[in-house]
């Protein structure tokens, strides 16, 4: 029986980070991953889809550069070779995940791990009938979408009809009506690409708004560039059934329908906890996630939980710090995780960005909050570059404190500028601190110093 440091369940930015990190730092590593390195966020979420939305980009360039003085005479999208380009994409970056583990002395089994318990000698866990042992455990075995119990979606899943985020970024037919059940991350970069490739796109969502928990102003601008595209949104809506090619879904308490070709369902994801051994060890639960402290540490020694298997911050980047605040811990070196300043995107055109509190969020904390909203045409680069833009700029200050909690965008570059913010947010510094960085001229950053001026 093969005895390791630490085994990791899961191969996704979750645990392949954990394995690069701990391999790096000496420990006898294996990790257990059932099918690709990489996880849903490199094979079947956010490096792919971010291949076809820049696919999609230069696509729209090509049909509207003529405000910018720029006429092309014609232009098509061929989405085999989107599809192709994007395989490619995806191959390349997983043979890099390889190779660093393997640079990193780390052991990879391409098999599916189960838990068998704990022992005296650490924890047992099994893949393809062989048994691994080892003193710490991490699992990172991710999520998976959620496919709710509706009248004819098991049927349309299994006839092709419905598509989770995995099957629709292998599409090589663009539907000429498409279908999105759900208007979060996933949902609106779906809902942008096969707008933008020809499909007719209607996107039925629950709440009254699109995009989560984003700032509703910029929720609402996003909205309205998605609809100069021509995508539809059926906001506060049910849905109650699904049919051949058809929808139906109920608004203001009348049942609707509408036409399909293809429906993606984007209604959100669940911690993957079943089926891996979690009760051969009795961890401790909250609903479907397992439960763990600032450290990464459940209820049982020796045994962490990182990703989105915790179901603290189903995003990748989260996943990666939770994993260095797992080994660190593991090395006894002290580290604790912060959710406060985690950054989130959605990579469409134009791009969201936010990090911290919003107006709204920061007063339901008794913050005494004070919100900034500029105009992106402060920015003589976006003016430059964005024809008719409508983007703006919020930051959150704390008054009392004279900090900076929360800074919102809609622009151009947005997921390149966050992390910016995202730094002076954790960091807690004063707003008269930050006012005196030097931004490069022109640049779409320079935004955040012009807001800082007003107030």
């Amino acid at each position: 029986m093969d005895k390791f440091d630490l085994i990791v369940l899961g191969g996704g930015p979750a645990g392949y980070l954990a394995g690069e990190r701990a391999g790096h730092a000496g420990l006898k590593t294996l990790v257990i991953e059932e099918r690709a390195l990489g996880g849903t966020c490199l094979n079947e979420g956010c490096i792919p889809s971010k291949a076809l939305l820049y696919s999609a980009k230069i696509f729209d360039y090509t049909r509207h550069g003529d405000k910018y003085g720029v006429t092309c005479s014609s232009s098509s999208i061929d989405q085999e070779k989107v599809i192709a380009r994007k395989n490619k994409v995806v191959k390349t970056l997983v043979g890099g995940i390889g190779m660093q583990l393997k640079a990193n002395g780390v052991t990879v089994v391409n098999k599916r791990g189960m838990i068998l318990g704990k022992k005296p000698d650490g924890f047992h866990v099994e893949a393809d009938g062989v048994e691994y042992v080892a003193t710490n455990l991490i699992i990172s075995t991710g999520s998976t979408a959620v496919v709710p119990p509706i009248p004819g979606l098991k049927e349309a899943v299994e006839a092709g009809f419905a598509v989770t985020n995995r099957e629709i970024l292998d599409l090589t037919v663009i539907p000429k009506e498409f279908v999105v059940i759900g208007g979060g991350v996933i949902g609106l970069e779906m809902a942008s690409y096969f707008s933008s490739v020809g499909s007719h796109v209607t996107v039925i969502e629950m709440l009254d708004k699109i995009a989560g928990p984003t700032d509703k102003e910029i929720s609402k601008i996003l909205q309205k560039n998605y609809e100069a595209k021509g995508i539809e949104f059926k906001l506060s809506c049910k849905v109650t059934s699904f049919g051949k090619d058809f929808v139906e879904y109920e608004e203001k308490g009348e049942k609707k329908t509408v036409k399909a070709d293809k429906v993606l369902l984007s209604i959100g994801r669940r911690p993957n906890t079943q089926g891996i051994g979690l009760e051969n060890l009795h961890v401790e639960m909250d609903r479907a996630a397992i439960k763990t402290d600032e450290k990464m540490r459940t209820n049982i020694s020796g045994l962490y939980a990182t990703g989105d298997v915790n179901g603290k911050s189903m995003l990748a980047h989260t996943a990666y710090r939770e994993s260095e605040v797992a080994i660190n811990n593991i090395l006894g070196k002290k580290d604790t995780m912060r959710y406060n300043a985690i950054p989130a995107a959605i990579y469409t055109n134009p791009e969201v960005a936010t990090v911290g509190e919003t107006i709204d969020s920061a007063k339901a904390k008794g913050i005494n909050a004070k919100e900034i909203n500029i105009t992106m045409n402060y920015s003589g680069r976006y003016v430059a570059e964005n024809e008719g833009g409508n983007g703006i700029c919020k930051l959150v200050v704390d008054q009392d404190n004279n900090r900076l909690v929360g800074v919102h965008m809609i622009t151009n570059y947005a997921s390149e500028i966050i992390y910016g913010a995202a730094m002076m947010v954790e960091a807690e510094m004063k707003i008269d601190d930050i006012k005196e960085f030097v931004f490069p001229h022109p640049s779409v950053a320079e935004i955040i110093r012009e807001a800082l001026f007003m107030i």
